[in-house]
């Protein structure tokens, strides 16, 4: 006796959780997230929420190194909870001045999970992701996610994503 009622699903559909690849900018996240509720960002909570809903195929946390000792531990957390992490040296320029970005990092290593994920999660409130948005968009047709404090992250982000979720208290440490 066979069981089919004559309705087929499309093979991303029999999957209970989408594939993911995250990609956190580290900086971005710890600045935005200091200034806007003086505590710091819950990476464990988060990885507990994503992990809840999606397979996480690929995580990535972008981060500048000063080579302290405190980063190192917090470096070694992210490890811990599943993260690879990407680190730039820290530059201080002679006028005083100092660069320490991962954009096109965090672009190029998107667009190269892109074509192997279901949702692409970006925790960054910064403006300039909004074309990678766009891209994956057109050429991978990903789905895209963004993590950022709401007050702090670019309009044009917002608009880029297919769906916003706010870092609120769920996703702040304590005693920060």
């Amino acid at each position: 006796m066979s069981t089919d009622t004559g309705h087929q699903t499309p093979a991303n559909q029999l999957r209970a959780k989408p594939t993911t690849a995250v990609y956190a900018d580290v900086q971005n996240v710890y600045y935005t997230v200091k200034q806007a509720y003086s505590c710091h960002f819950n990476y464990s909570a988060l990885w507990s929420e994503l992990a809840n809903n999606a397979i996480i195929s690929a995580a990535h946390a972008y981060a500048i190194d000063r080579g302290d000792a405190r980063q190192q531990q917090f470096q070694s957390i992210l490890r811990s909870i599943g993260f690879q992490v990407k680190l730039k040296p820290f530059i201080q320029r002679s006028d005083g001045s100092a660069k320490g970005d991962w954009d096109v990092g965090i672009t190029l290593d998107v667009i190269k999970f892109a074509a192997q994920v279901d949702q692409i999660v970006l925790i960054s409130g910064d403006g300039d992701f909004d074309l990678l948005l766009h891209e994956l968009h057109n050429k991978y047709n990903v789905k895209t996610v963004v993590y950022g404090v709401p007050s702090l992250t670019a309009e044009s982000l917002i608009a880029a994503s297919d769906e916003f979720r706010p870092i609120a208290s769920h996703l702040l440490l304590a005693n920060g």
